[in-house]
């Protein structure tokens, strides 16, 4: 059996920003062409005029102040509502192979590694941009990795759940060393037009490099532990399939083939789905919360972060013991603990303990317990 390590990380971060300012201003003429546009069914109560959205209430229900974005152009067009991009031909990258091959040559560089020290990539995201060949594989030939590759979607956990994946090779001694990279490209599956949700996500790329500890060239995470677990669930769900256009009418109303979620169930089942499990692992590994010093958690609310990080601590967390970048990332599904991880760890000390934990749809949750050595 082997040990294995984080050894480097990698963020692609767009370069493009909405601010809430901007989404409110362009959600807002939205909401005026449409209820110009349906004003007698409204007027008449057939259909249900729709509401502005504020920065205030955007702040206030999620902790989000802006989101990086591949385009804003069509996203703030209120006659588009969508980013809209370039439709590549299938000699180019695919979009989500270029964004993860940026973040994985970052996590290479930050472990003093190349490609030929990787013997395979999985890429773990919520949705990807094709069904087949494996957007992995692509990433594979990009970076001229020797190996294998393949997909994995366990949505917002996918990362954590990746991660458990690689290790649990490393262990085993079928690899040596495994990229998990998490490109999410969630502006594009998200209804913009959808006062409950229309600010929650934003686009970016992680990748993780994890070895066997015995290879490290400086610094690492031993993975202590891994935790997976799910419980099906409808509350936050995508029905875009290829089936769709199969059944009658499939593709008329395409609201449900982007996010769609029950909010108030979500936090009402999966907080205490996520705060049982993190307790259920750290008693496994026999930690205690004093034991902890950082948790790095799946970024979707603050409100939910700050309820999970009370419970696990037993106390309201202190500064920079839970740290949070949804402020500026907003949601970015998969990828917001790696991005939290990667730019809240360099401090961690030699012999200090931390967390990793991810959550969402399924319902799905994956923690991964670190320790620093170095």
């Amino acid at each position: 059996m082997y040990t294995p390590a984080i050894t480097g990380t990698g963020v692609f971060t767009p370069e493009q920003v909405i601010t809430n300012a901007e989404l409110v201003e362009a959600f807002n003429a939205y909401v005026d062409i449409y209820n110009a546009e349906n004003a007698e069914k409204i007027a008449s109560g057939d259909l249900p005029a729709k509401e502005y959205s504020s920065e205030d209430f955007i702040f206030k229900a999620s902790g989000i102040n802006q989101r990086y974005v591949l385009d804003k152009t069509g996203i703030l067009d209120p006659h588009v509502m969508h980013p809209l991009l370039r439709q590549r031909s299938d000699d180019e990258p695919s979009q989500m192979a270029e964004m993860a091959l940026d973040a994985a040559q970052k996590a290479l560089k930050a472990a003093g590694k190349t490609a030929k020290d990787v013997d395979a990539v999985i890429c773990a995201a919520s949705n990807l941009e094709r069904a087949y060949p494996a957007v992995a594989i692509e990433i594979q030939d990009l970076l001229e990795i020797n190996g294998f590759a393949f997909d994995m979607n366990v949505a917002c956990s996918s990362a954590t759940f990746g991660i458990q994946a690689a290790a649990d090779m490393i262990r085993a001694g079928s690899i040596r060393s495994a990229l998990v990279v998490n490109p999410e490209i969630c502006s594009a599956h998200l209804e913009w037009r959808d006062r409950d949700c229309h600010f929650i996500f934003g686009d970016v790329a992680t990748a993780t490099l994890i070895e066997r500890a015995e290879d490290a060239s400086g610094p690492y995470f031993e993975i202590k532990s891994t935790r997976c677990a799910t419980d099906f669930s409808n509350n936050i769900r995508n029905n875009n399939g290829f089936l769709r256009r199969s059944r009658p009418d499939g593709v008329a109303d395409r609201r449900d083939m982007q996010f769609m979620q029950n909010g108030r169930k979500v936090f009402k089942e999966v907080l205490p789905m996520v705060a049982d499990h993190i307790a259920g692992h750290m008693a496994e590994e026999h930690i205690e919360a004093s034991d902890l010093k950082r948790l790095w958690l799946h970024q979707a609310n603050k409100s939910m972060n700050d309820f999970i990080g009370k419970k696990v601590l037993g106390r309201n967390p202190e500064p920079g013991e839970q740290p949070n970048i949804l402020q500026d990332y907003a949601n970015t599904s998969s990828a917001g603990s790696i991005i939290a991880f990667s730019k809240y760890s360099d401090d961690m000390k030699d012999g200090e303990t931390g967390l990793i934990c991810s959550f969402g749809a399924g319902y799905s949750v994956g923690s991964v317990i670190v320790q620093k050595h170095g």
